[in-house]
């Protein structure tokens, strides 16, 4: 059974790079047909999908955040990074990692939540 679990700091200050670490267990990052995401929820407001790393290693960004967006992977560690540059009072959120298969996110970590602030 997989387990992703994200790991970073808490709290992060305005017009600096927010990173997040997804450390996955019981599957690996490079199987084919699996894409590992990055997803956010504010407070209050709905799921927003950041991104995500395919299985061949090729990230592909939500239009909305390409510009300030980063995902990148360690395959002798099995984990997958996420960089937000830039961050705002408007990037505080539980951030989450999950694998997507199909279409669907079939597995999720259980959020870590980031607060933007000085």
């Amino acid at each position: 059974q997989v387990q992703l679990q994200e790991s970073g700091p808490d709290l992060v200050k305005p017009s600096q790079t927010l990173s997040l670490t997804c450390t996955v267990s019981g599957d690996s990052i490079t199987t084919n047909d699996y894409w590992w995401s990055w997803i956010r929820q504010p407070p209050g407001k709905g799921l927003e999908w950041i991104g995500y790393i395919a299985y061949s290693g090729s990230p592909y960004y939500s239009p909305s955040l390409k510009s300030r967006t980063s995902i990148s992977r360690d395959t002798s560690k099995n984990q997958f990074t996420l960089q937000l540059t830039s961050v705002t009072p408007e990037d505080t959120a539980v951030y989450y990692c999950a694998r997507e298969y199909l279409n669907s996110h079939d597995s999720w970590g259980q959020g870590t939540q980031v607060t933007v602030s000085s």
